[in-house]
């Protein structure tokens, strides 16, 4: 088998895990595990994997220069993105969730042309309409009556969020990625990230009760720690050696497949009209945005 094609199921592998998460992270919450509880856990364990796998690494040290991007890319990355979106998964449902973290690169383009003057084409303008009437779509018009899903409107506002500040983070990161190794840059991004969730994690940590939770709830638990934190980082790091990053970000648009079919037969969740027609102005409007344009006089 050669490189490339385990660059692929790499690649492939990450976003299966991203797309059954939505699933499995909202069965413990709020009952086991409070959603920023989980975050502390999270970066955490996070944390403590990426300084152990950074001992096979090369030995960097982070320039004076770039400790402010870096702290920039841990408060978008790591604590914005992911508690916005694991209280919003606690509000909202599975299938709500894989759909709304796909407009990333909707946010990736807007910030672009705001910070790097990157011009908008008549297609990601269109792309960008459609994506966000997708998402109006599902935080207006999505609400149900479920008792997991306490206030659907604003868990998938605060999906928006996230993707929001993770698109940020996606163009603070990038000059960092360059310059140092994934292992080196990870475990720094994480370690801050621990420092600045505890004040906001801690109490609900400690309300977690260990003893009293069931074992498919500690398996959970490690899913999320390892699977969707440490591995997915890990298989992108290596996808990464063979493939380009815009092939890669193309494996996004798998996840609301994989999120809305796992959260089906798990019988967590269910479709609705609303549902269908968003997440096909959200997926429209992700590929337009994203489509990258062919090179010409014009557009060079």
């Amino acid at each position: 088998m050669s490189k490339r094609t385990l660059a692929i199921l790499a690649a492939i592998g990450a976003t299966t895990i991203y797309g059954i998460n939505h699933t499995v992270a909202k069965g413990v919450m709020p009952t086991y595990v409070k959603p920023f509880g989980f975050i502390m856990l999270r970066v955490t364990g996070a944390a403590l994997l990426f300084w152990i796998i950074s001992l096979f690494g090369p030995k960097e040290k982070i320039e004076k220069r770039d400790w402010l991007r870096v702290l920039a890319c841990s408060i978008l990355g790591m604590v914005i993105n992911m508690l916005s979106f694991f209280k919003g998964l606690q509000l909202s449902t599975p299938i709500n969730s894989a759909v709304l973290v796909t407009i990333t690169p909707i946010f990736v383009v807007i910030l672009s042309a705001l910070f790097l003057s990157e011009r908008i084409t008549l297609n990601k303008g269109l792309g960008v309409f459609l994506g966000f009437a997708g998402a109006l779509g599902l935080i207006l018009f999505g609400a149900e009556i479920r008792q997991d899903a306490p206030n659907i409107p604003l868990g998938n506002f605060l999906f928006v969020v996230n993707a929001t500040s993770y698109g940020a983070y996606l163009i603070v990161v990038k000059t960092l990625i360059e310059k140092y190794h994934p292992f080196t840059l990870m475990k720094w991004l994480f370690t801050i990230a621990v420092i600045i969730n505890l004040p906001i994690t801690l109490p609900e940590v400690l309300e977690i009760e260990w003893s009293t939770m069931p074992l498919w709830a500690y398996g959970s638990v490690v899913f999320v720690v390892i699977g969707t934190t440490f591995l997915t980082y890990l298989f992108n790091v290596f996808a990464l050696t063979e493939l380009k990053a815009s092939t890669i970000s193309a494996f996004m648009y798998m996840q609301p497949l994989v999120g809305i079919i796992y959260a089906l037969l798990s019988g967590k969740d269910h479709l609705t009209l609303v549902k269908i027609v968003a997440t096909a102005f959200v997926l429209v409007g992700v590929y337009l945005a994203s489509k990258r344009q062919k090179a010409g006089p014009s557009n060079r």
